[in-house]
């Protein structure tokens, strides 16, 4: 999933705290309509899923992708963000599409807020302000396996969970001046309620720290190590080929507060909810990125973020 770059959320106010149900407003909370979409066959896999709303606060509306078209507009957002305004090195078929795509996105669904109030764009739509690429279990098991079985080992942990669904997260990015509370809580809304509908186990992905210098990340990466690192039960490891020891202060020697403030906003708001880490990180050069393993099991998942989740989405059913 790469959850690349950490271009989520870079808001003044930290991740994790938006994640608190109590921070988030009563005129916030009353603002999402949430919807119990009709569902539609995916045209890859024939497995159904919803076509319409997951949610909207305001102008901005949470939705799944609908048809090619609006893959294309996910993609050309993620293009602006990850290479023309990121670090990711675009090949020349890239960088003359002017989309990231790969194989992938042909098989995933693409979770998509766009902007009601926005200046519509040439092709006369709302503009696509942010967005997250979701891989169904079916859809990885029949074409090969998960975008992070590329990075991680997931064999074992998945037979280890057999029965289990599993729901990859990634490419998720949101344009600059949307990187705030509003976008963020909005996306997640849209997350649970797609995780709650189709009744998924557990989610994964790998997020990502900029840069390629794991000597330069060694404290977050210790600190991960050391206090978020998956039980056997839960553990997959980088690739041989690939792996990069996280494991490069001792425990005692770790600035627990400096640490915290070295994580991303994107990894401390999964740590927040109840994420765990796999074992290894991976760099990408590709993004410019070093990566780590999310591992998210729903049962997991803090109850307080359940109850609000599934509060705030009964109530606004229509």
């Amino acid at each position: 999933m790469a959850m690349h770059g950490n271009e989520l959320v870079r808001p003044k106010q930290g991740f994790m705290q938006m994640l608190r149900p109590q921070n988030m407003s009563a005129a916030a909370q009353t603002a999402i309509t949430w919807f119990k979409p009709p569902l539609h066959l995916h045209p890859a896999n024939g497995i159904p899923v919803a076509t319409t709303s997951l949610g909207r606060m305001g102008p901005l509306e949470v939705r799944l992708a609908q048809d090619k078209r609006d893959v294309k507009r996910a993609q050309r957002l993620r293009y602006k963000v990850f290479y023309k305004n990121g670090t990711a090195i675009a090949d020349a078929a890239t960088m003359l599409a002017r989309r990231d795509k790969d194989a992938f996105d042909k098989i995933c669904d693409h979770l998509l807020v766009v902007d009601h109030d926005a200046k519509p764009t040439l092709s006369g739509k709302q503009p696509v302000v942010g967005t997250y690429r979701l891989l169904r279990h079916e859809a990885a098991m029949q074409n090969g396996g998960f975008y992070t079985d590329s990075e991680f080992d997931l064999s074992g942990m998945i037979e280890r969970h057999e029965g289990l669904r599993f729901l990859e997260l990634g490419r998720s990015c949101v344009l600059p001046r949307y990187r705030n509370k509003r976008t963020v809580e909005l996306l997640w809304q849209g997350i649970w309620s797609y995780v709650r509908q189709n009744k998924f186990d557990v989610m994964i992905g790998c997020a990502s720290f900029e840069g390629t210098d794991p000597d330069r990340l060694a404290l977050p990466l210790s600190f991960l190590h050391h206090n978020a690192r998956a039980p056997e039960a839960w553990r997959a490891r980088a690739h041989p080929s690939r792996y990069v020891e996280m494991n490069r202060m001792a425990a005692d020697a770790i600035d627990t507060k400096a640490a915290l403030r070295a994580l991303p906003p994107l990894i401390k708001g999964y740590l927040r909810i109840g994420a765990m880490i796999g074992d290894g990180a991976v760099i990408d050069h590709q993004f410019g990125t070093t990566d780590v393993l999310i591992v998210m099991p729903v049962t997991s998942i803090g109850a307080r973020y359940i109850e609000h989740f599934s509060t705030d989405a009964s109530r606004h059913a229509a």
